[in-house]
């Protein structure tokens, strides 16, 4: 009978355990449906808050076309396919018009730039959770344009005959020289970078605020290659590491 009565409690007990490992289970699959910012499951979209997830989720665009089609779709940016072009290192597969920026009532210059899908969708991350933010914070104005220097260039890094070949040769890159404000200001990397005041605390913070949607971010800080633009690509690396400068 004291076997019996034993065994029942041992019962009792894994029963318990149980009983509060599934409830604890419930609970945290409740928690995490109300912050999918923080379930590496839950699929991206532009108007969730960085949480514990969003990296790793940044970084698979990078990878997977069809996560990041996925992504614009989700939230509600048109993107506009482009058929294959070039060939070697300047193979372009993945090409569409970049138009995420333009979606969120920022203008590129040159207009009807191209690149490739994670360029677009990293774009579109960068101007709703850094560049926005940035400019009414240091500027108390918002980011209306972004100037830059080109998506696409069959070349390698530095330009020279021999090397590693550059983002830019995919139109997996964009050189961002600078920004118009609502008011009328222009926030220049040549110019601003070094300023003492709003604009170069700005244009930090977005360098900063680029290296979480961003494989590659190289400011002035870098080298004086880079003294009149950020470069920010979307080069694919081992571990999903990222370079940020």
């Amino acid at each position: 009978m004291a076997r019996l009565r034993s065994a029942l409690d041992r019962y009792d007990a894994i029963a318990l355990v149980l009983l509060l490992a599934a409830s604890a289970l419930a609970l945290v699959q409740g928690w995490l449906a109300d912050h999918p910012e923080h379930d590496p499951r839950a699929p991206l979209a532009l108007d969730q808050r960085a949480g514990w997830a969003t990296g790793t989720k940044l970084a698979d665009l990078r990878r997977d076309r069809v996560a990041c089609t996925g992504f614009l779709a989700r939230s509600g940016l048109a993107a506009e396919p482009l058929p294959p072009v070039g060939e070697g290192e300047c193979r372009r597969a993945d090409r569409q018009r970049l138009g995420a920026a333009g979606d969120l009532g920022v203008a590129l210059s040159p207009a009807a730039a191209e690149g490739t899908c994670a360029v677009d969708a990293a774009l579109a991350w960068w101007l709703r959770h850094g560049v926005q933010d940035a400019a009414r914070e240091y500027l108390g104005s918002r980011v209306t344009g972004i100037e830059h220097l080109g998506t696409v260039n069959c070349r390698r890094i530095g330009g020279g005959d021999a090397g590693n070949w550059s983002e830019h040769a995919r139109g997996n890159a964009i050189d961002v020289a600078g920004f118009v404000l609502a008011d009328g200001r222009r926030v220049r990397v040549r110019d601003d970078w070094g300023g003492a005041e709003g604009k170069g605390a700005f244009l930090h913070a977005v360098r900063d605020a680029a290296c979480r949607p961003f494989a590659t971010v190289l400011s002035p800080d870098y080298n004086a290659a880079h003294a009149d633009h950020l470069h920010l690509d979307q080069a694919q690396r081992t571990l999903r590491a990222s370079v940020c400068r």
